[in-house]
């Protein structure tokens, strides 16, 4: 394990514990660093609306993004597991648990996946999603993989909730709302930006959010400019 990486990348999760971060920038960081810096292939990150239900945050790549989905339109999988029981669950080899979840892992095997973990975003009792590990092979997990993947969520979850004091539940829930509009506005950025230049989707979100750094912008206010075109992106491309 890189432990310059991993130091830095702690340094960059404290340093979203402001007013005003974008909180959608800030978990791809979170499922982007986990991949880079732990042995697994992708990552996701699922959150609670105010509603309480699960919403797909942030995804290092696209097919897992509609592996999340999946698992929210067909209420079954481990991550769903994992939120509702605030406890983590650990899956070495997807195959033992068809009867589980039949539907699950014959998606998870299509995309690819042959064992998962799923994480506990969790503060004492306070459960507000869940980050999940995905990996390509089955076999054991890195138990030192897995602390430091579930540090990284305990700071994360931190940084969701250090604004929760006098008026905890509001803020959170207006975080989370605005997040969730911002997901909708990325969406439609990135495939505008893909059929137009006629990538996939995930070179689309590259872009995007390379602008976005490059111009210290927020990723949701480049989609919309973009989907607007209330405004000239010069240099918007992959």
């Amino acid at each position: 394990m890189n432990q310059q990486l991993l130091a830095k990348t702690f340094v960059e999760l404290a340093d979203n514990l402001v007013a005003d971060f974008d909180l959608i920038d800030f978990l791809r960081l979170l499922t982007d660093r986990c991949v880079g810096m732990l042995d697994a292939s992708a990552a996701g990150v699922l959150l609670a609306d105010r509603d309480g239900e699960l919403r797909v945050m942030a995804a290092s790549d696209e097919r897992v993004r509609l592996l999340e989905l999946f698992q929210l339109q067909n209420d079954e999988g481990p991550c769903l597991e994992c939120f509702r029981t605030g406890a983590p669950v650990a899956v070495t080899d997807l195959t033992r648990e068809i009867g589980r979840w039949p539907r699950f892992v014959a998606a998870a095997h299509r995309s690819g996946f042959g064992a998962v973990q799923a994480l506990p975003m969790r503060l004492r009792d306070e459960t507000v999603g869940a980050l999940n590990l995905f990996h390509a092979a089955p076999g054991p997990f890195d138990p030192v993989g897995t602390l430091v993947a579930q540090a990284l969520a305990d700071v994360a979850t931190i940084s969701l909730l250090q604004q929760r004091s006098a008026h905890r539940s509001t803020v959170l829930n207006e975080q989370l709302q605005n997040a969730l509009n911002s997901r909708v506005l990325i969406e439609q950025a990135k495939g505008k930006l893909a059929e137009r230049q006629g990538i996939d989707m995930e070179q689309a979100f590259t872009a995007l959010r390379t602008y976005a750094r490059a111009h210290n912008r927020r990723l949701s206010d480049v989609a919309r400019a973009f989907i607007d075109s209330s405004e000239p992106l010069p240099g918007l491309a992959v």
